[in-house]
């Protein structure tokens, strides 16, 4: 299991909304939040061990967010 953590501009239930099914969809995703108080907006992210960080970033800006790795 391998745990993510990166900055991003998620910063509403709307946003969490919009990127949510991205996120789910990607194999190996087990949870994932966003703390929207953070002004950081940190998405964490528990995933087993073949997901890397490059298929999360391109799920969350093909969403139209940005992202990068905190």
């Amino acid at each position: 299991m391998k745990s993510f953590k990166f900055n991003t501009n998620i910063n509403c239930s709307g946003c969490i909304a919009a990127v949510g099914p991205a996120l789910d969809s990607l194999d190996g995703v087990k949870s994932w939040q966003v703390d929207t108080v953070n002004p950081s907006k940190v998405l964490s992210i528990e995933a087993e061990d073949h997901l890397d960080a490059q298929h999360i970033k391109d799920a969350v800006t093909s969403k139209g967010f940005n992202i990068s790795e905190a």
